[in-house]
């Protein structure tokens, strides 16, 4: 296990592996959630991050007057 240190400033340092092992890059947002007594990190992605998730989703909706028709 990997321990870290506060800076009188409140800063920390997140280690390489942790970095590495996330991908996480310089400038990074991350969300920060306090859940049973635990700080959690997590990273925000782009919304780019996000292009193809759905990549062969069937994507044909009718129409209101299409559904209605026997």
């Amino acid at each position: 296990m990997t321990t870290i240190s506060l800076s009188p400033k409140f800063q920390m340092v997140i280690p390489k592996a942790v970095r590495n092992a996330l991908h996480l890059i310089a400038g990074q947002q991350l969300e920060v959630r306090v859940t049973d007594g635990k700080i959690e990190l997590i990273p925000l992605q782009p919304m780019q991050a996000a292009r193809g998730l759905f990549a062969g989703i069937d994507t044909t909706v009718p129409n209101d007057d299409e559904a209605l028709v026997p």
